[in-house]
């Protein structure tokens, strides 16, 4: 092959790997395992250990996320109620979410940020509990509330789709919102992220 050929083969594979990077497909593949809320993410104690709650056999996945505290205020800023989040603030960390979580403590969660507000679609992808999907907007007003059941054995979550507008995107459990009485329009007030 010559010169000219062999660059037209480099030109190509590099735009094909540019196609691959900026859709994500390569995230199947590099997707971390599943967040384990039953570890502890204070310093006090150690992943999974008794003395923060868990069984002792949680992972220590918890340890990749940062941490903030999400409370939703009525109209008249009374508390409607808190969750402990894991922030999902990367691409890789947005794509696995709660996917192959194994349970979620009814005081926790995971807050998945973007830059600026845009239209997403969340999915139960490897999902074995329901959730509440929050989307919430830059002002930190609540746009839209799904309540996504946990898949029937045998279908594929991916294909549970939940779509809406936001700059963040809380994930609770199911029925979370319906339990503390939170309705779109309600606010959000978040503790402990940076940069937000």
């Amino acid at each position: 092959m010559n010169r000219s050929g062999v660059l037209l083969v480099l030109v190509g594979l590099l735009l094909a790997g540019g196609v691959v990077v900026a859709s994500g497909a390569y995230l199947p593949f590099v997707s971390a395992p599943g967040y384990q809320p039953t570890a502890t993410d204070t310093a006090t104690a150690t992943a999974g250990s008794t003395a923060a709650g868990g069984d002792g056999t949680a992972s220590p996945t918890e340890d990749r996320y940062d941490h903030a505290t999400v409370t939703v205020l009525d109209a008249n800023g009374t508390e409607l109620g808190s969750v402990r989040v894991a922030v999902a603030d990367t691409t890789a960390k947005r794509y696995t979410g709660l996917s192959k979580t194994e349970s979620l403590p009814e005081d926790r969660g995971m807050l998945f940020t973007y830059d600026a507000e845009g239209n997403h679609t969340y999915v139960m992808r490897d999902m074995s509990f329901g959730i509440d999907i929050v989307y919430i907007d830059a002002n930190r007003t609540i746009r839209t509330i799904h309540h996504a059941p946990e898949p029937v054995e045998g279908e594929d979550g991916g294909d549970q789709r939940y779509p809406g507008e936001g700059q963040y995107v809380l994930e609770v459990n199911y029925e979370w919102t319906t339990r503390h009485g939170v309705e779109p329009g309600d606010r959000v007030r978040i503790e402990g992220l940076e940069n937000g």
